[in-house]
């Protein structure tokens, strides 16, 4: 591949698959010529989620390319696999060999994290201080899906809260977390900065927070990860935000297309365990919005009305297929 041009005449009429092209010394490169002088040899490239941020990539291919960010195992990932467990999937996380142990694999997301550090991040980001990053992804993987604030890592992690900022955004530019940013008017009983942050696989989540077994109290948080993920799939981006007051109402996710009706989702790994204080709360400052609760156990959706607010209760799919368009 050192003559990218020759090389991709031998493969004309063929598709390739190229492997962790990060590797090459530049690889967009051999990318532009292909997409330019070679349009009958399709090429799939992989590597690694941080190849926009990695000095070797000198040109953005603009035009040239189609991404595709592969996230954890979707629930139709689960059907292809023959298993539907979703608790199962919750344990074992969304990486396939994961996934399909019988046994819980602990020493394997140890390992996973290593060759991450070793990989991603001292080849693209040259970070030091291996045991304060690493503390930092335990903490954040035990605290995922709560609101962030850097000052709270400094300390056990011994570093400064500059710092802390800096490790956050790395693992959002690597995948490893998933950032929400408030919904907001900029009224002043809103939160208005506040991110929460979301581990990117329920099965590190678990790990880290020294789960082996999980209980029905377990299910909920886990289920509202698994449908960020999903929604993180199809949209291809972070493309949601959750809502907080001051009061402590809260609502897990919130769509707010530059064109239609704002929607606001509570995740319920039951419908009977749905208490409408939070959506009734954003009720009232949104008035005209959308207000959906998706429980894992509705197979059919159906209507309530809270304090003349209408709330749809909705199952996975269905709700998915109604706010996110599919790519």
């Amino acid at each position: 591949m050192e003559d990218p041009e020759s090389f991709l005449a031998g493969m004309r009429g063929k598709r390739i698959v190229l492997d962790e092209i990060h590797r090459l010394p530049n690889p967009s490169e051999l990318l532009k010529i292909a997409a330019d002088h070679f349009p009958d040899v399709p090429v799939l490239a992989t590597g690694s989620s941080t190849l926009g941020a990695s000095a070797r990539f000198r040109d953005t291919l603009a035009g040239r390319k189609t991404e595709l960010w592969l996230t954890p195992m979707i629930q139709t990932d689960l059907a292809d696999f023959g298993n539907l467990d979703l608790p199962h999937r919750f344990l074992h996380g969304g990486l396939p060999p994961f996934f399909l142990a019988q046994e819980l694999p602990e020493k394997d997301f140890q390992e996973w994290m290593d060759a991450f550090w070793a990989k991603d991040i001292q080849e693209l980001f040259r970070l030091e201080r291996r045991a304060a990053f690493q503390r930092f992804v335990e903490l954040l993987m035990a605290q995922s899906g709560g609101v962030f604030e850097a000052t709270r890592f400094a300390a056990p992690c011994e570093v400064s809260r500059g710092t802390i900022a800096n490790y956050l955004a790395v693992l959002e530019a690597t995948g490893l977390a998933l950032i929400l940013r408030p919904f907001s008017s900029q009224r002043s009983h809103e939160i208005v900065a506040a991110p929460k942050v979301y581990g990117f696989d329920t099965g590190f989540v678990c790990v880290h927070r020294g789960w082996t077994h999980l209980r029905p109290e377990d299910l909920g948080r886990l289920w509202e990860h698994y449908v960020l993920n999903e929604i993180v799939a199809r949209m291809q981006q972070v493309g949601v935000r959750y809502w907080r007051d001051k009061q402590g109402h809260e609502v897990d996710f919130v769509f707010a297309p530059k064109r239609g009706t704002v929607a606001a989702l509570e995740c319920k790994w039951s419908a009977e365990d749905f208490d409408p204080a939070g959506l009734h709360a954003f009720a009232r400052n949104y008035p005209d919005a959308r207000l959906l609760v998706l429980a894992a156990d509705i197979d059919r959706p159906f209507k309530r009305t809270y304090q003349s607010s209408a709330v749809e209760f909705v199952g996975l799919n269905d709700a998915l297929s109604r706010l996110v368009p599919e790519q």
